[in-house]
């Protein structure tokens, strides 16, 4: 298995090393070179590789053949850089705030899936998250992980690590290491987090999953979700977070279901509001895109409204999903005719979803009802 990749990315030249954030960036010509050299299995890593993947990352790759030390991956028509991959939308627990909704466990079969991740490679996608519903449960989850990481991608595994001390997924990130592993966190104890996902023994599992984790040596990052269950506890999930030594982001904002349904709002711990940047763009669709079980993608996980099928249509379909992306943001809808609209927070898909379920203004409006005009 290749210890590095080298890929285009957008308009760079990266060499990387799968499970660290760390990358050097190289010109054309030295891609090229190692292009050309990857063709031949017999040709050794280049000395100015070897140089910098001793610099960077401590790694030897000295007298080693090319072909076999590093995936060098060829250029892509195509200009796209990212993509997620929901493997099922099904979860192991049934969390008021998650925006899935109904959480259905259905997807493809393992051809299909082939087929999936061979457009997504074939696009240009060098950094992949994989996720959910609960991305570790789906039965085909092993496949498509090790199936992306032998194409040469970065993968982060998006996961509330309730599986993480599993021996089969602990051998299967160990042999191929993860980009990232991104931990969902309900609560700094049994009572609160139990209690936001509805499942018993949920706490339990997910601290064994952190510390097979951790032994592992498995590169961890931790998402905290605040929610009216478990924002007293906000204090004590920031510090289990900095007693682990890993990086974190905290989420406070709830959104609607992907359906437009609000039933997940009532979780929203009202005084913890994240105050949201304006919004001046995205590369939704243009440099990357979502994909869903069936296969269909999107151009984010939130403007669901129109879809191509990759396995109908292939690269061919994603050429499309930049003028979807551009006519899902523009201002319709319950926000035309707003004069303040330019200096919005909320971009138009999500903005549309609160707007669907009927949520109060202030949740996605920073104009508040006498904004609007």
């Amino acid at each position: 298995m290749h210890a590095l990749i080298a890929s285009p990315f957008l308009t760079d030249y990266l060499v990387l090393k799968p499970d660290d954030q760390r990358a050097v960036k190289i010109g054309s010509a030295k891609f090229g070179e190692l292009l050309t050299a990857s063709k031949s299995p017999n040709e050794l890593c280049p000395q100015w590789l070897v140089d910098a993947a001793r610099q960077r990352w401590d790694v030897d790759i000295a007298g080693e053949p090319l072909a076999q030390a590093v995936k060098v991956r060829e250029p892509s028509l195509h200009g796209f850089g990212r993509a997620s991959y929901e493997v099922n939308l099904g979860c192991n627990y049934d969390c008021e705030h998650c925006y899935l909704g109904l959480k259905q466990f259905s997807g493809l079969e393992w051809p299909d899936r082939e087929r999936v991740l061979e457009v997504m490679h074939d696009a240009g996608v060098l950094w992949l998250q994989i996720t959910g519903g609960e991305a570790t449960v789906d039965r085909l989850f092993p496949q498509v992980y090790a199936r992306a990481w032998d194409y040469g991608m970065m993968i982060t595994v998006a996961t509330n690590g309730s599986r993480l001390a599993s021996k089969p997924l602990l051998d299967l990130f160990s042999g191929r290491r993860p980009y990232r592993l991104t931990v969902s966190v309900y609560g700094a104890t049994e009572e609160s987090y139990d209690g936001l996902t509805r499942r018993r023994g949920s706490f339990k599992a997910f601290s064994r999953g952190i510390a097979a984790a951790r032994e592992a040596g498995l590169p961890l990052n931790l998402s905290l979700v605040i929610t009216r269950h478990n924002a007293h506890e906000l204090d004590e999930m920031r510090a289990f977070a900095e007693n682990l030594g890993v990086s974190y982001a905290t989420y406070s904002n709830i959104s609607p279901t992907i359906y437009g349904g609000g039933e997940t709002l009532i979780s929203q711990a009202t005084e913890f509001p994240r105050k949201r940047t304006v919004f001046a763009g995205c590369g939704a669709g243009h440099t990357h895109f979502a994909t869903d079980p069936h296969g269909k993608a999107t151009i984010c996980k939130i403007g669901r409204d129109e879809h191509v099928s990759l396995l109908d249509e292939g690269l061919d379909g994603l050429t499309r999903l930049g003028e979807i992306a551009d006519a899902l943001q523009l201002r319709t809808g319950g926000c035309s005719g707003c004069a303040l609209s330019g200096t919005c927070s909320t971009c138009r898909p999500l903005a549309k979803l609160y707007q669907e379920a009927k949520a109060p203004l202030s949740r996605y409006c920073q104009h508040g009802e006498e904004g609007r005009s």
